[in-house]
């Protein structure tokens, strides 16, 4: 089978053992609290931005003549919940990479040989999580809110997609490989499947648009990229041991 759909198939195997239900329930209930308080704390600051937005875009004059009133009311409380519901999934998605990934780590690494974690140091750390993560939301930030007004225009609508595919191969590409390779295992690895690390993360971005299996996105996805990472270690290493043993004898 293709490594990416392999890793994708294994993902899905663990995503529905019970063990593994109340990660996925955790990050998103978090999240979906924090921005809730937010909300309700920063409401005339979030919908400052989002009149500004409708106003770039031209619509906000347009709103305020509209009749009934009720019809304006939903189109803005409808832009509210555009922001509000990526704002939830990206934060579920970084509470993931963050806090779950070890436990998803520890019940996915049974079934690869690498689980000794007995080479070198490692190659990544919490505090190196949290740079990668920082970095990875600084750059989708950006990718959001300069091509938002492009996203109804022909192409555009493919930002968003790209996106996700951007966010979730930075995010948990690091995490995936950081407890089992030394920095130069996780370089070359990152170095050699780089396409497949974006292939995974844009099939994996997909699920997040998919109302009700968006819900097991962020898990599903740590439990993918996990598969694959370990897996391509194994073969790294297997290769490595078969070329250290033919120049030994």
């Amino acid at each position: 089978m293709n490594p990416i759909l392999d890793a994708l198939s294994r993902g899905l195997r663990d995503l529905f053992q019970l063990r593994v239900l109340w990660i996925v329930i955790w990050p998103i209930v978090l999240a979906t609290m924090a921005w809730l308080v937010l909300g309700v704390i920063f409401w005339d600051t979030f919908s400052g931005w989002i009149a500004t937005g409708l106003t770039g875009i031209g619509i906000q004059n347009w709103l305020e003549g509209v009749e009934p009133r009720w019809v304006a009311y939903s189109i803005q409380a409808t832009a509210h919940l555009i922001l509000f519901v990526p704002l939830v999934f990206i934060t579920a998605l970084v509470i993931t990479s963050l806090f779950a990934m070890p436990a998803l780590i520890r019940l996915v690494e049974i079934d690869y040989p690498v689980r000794d974690r007995h080479i070198g140091s490692n190659g990544g750390s919490l505090g190196g999580s949290l740079k990668n993560s920082l970095i990875a939301i600084g750059v989708f930030t950006g990718i959001w809110f300069l091509t938002s007004p492009l996203w109804l225009v022909g192409v555009g609508a493919l930002v968003p997609f790209m996106a996700a595919t951007y966010l979730n191969q930075r995010l948990f590409r690091y995490d995936a490989l950081s407890e089992h390779t030394n920095p130069e295992e996780m370089k070359t690895l990152i170095k050699t499947y780089r396409s497949s690390w974006w292939a995974l993360g844009f099939l994996t971005g997909l699920i997040q648009f998919v109302p009700i299996l968006n819900l097991f996105a962020p898990v599903l996805t740590g439990l993918t990229f996990i598969h694959f990472g370990l897996a391509r270690l194994s073969e790294l290493r297997n290769l490595t041991a078969v070329k250290n043993n033919l120049n030994a004898s």
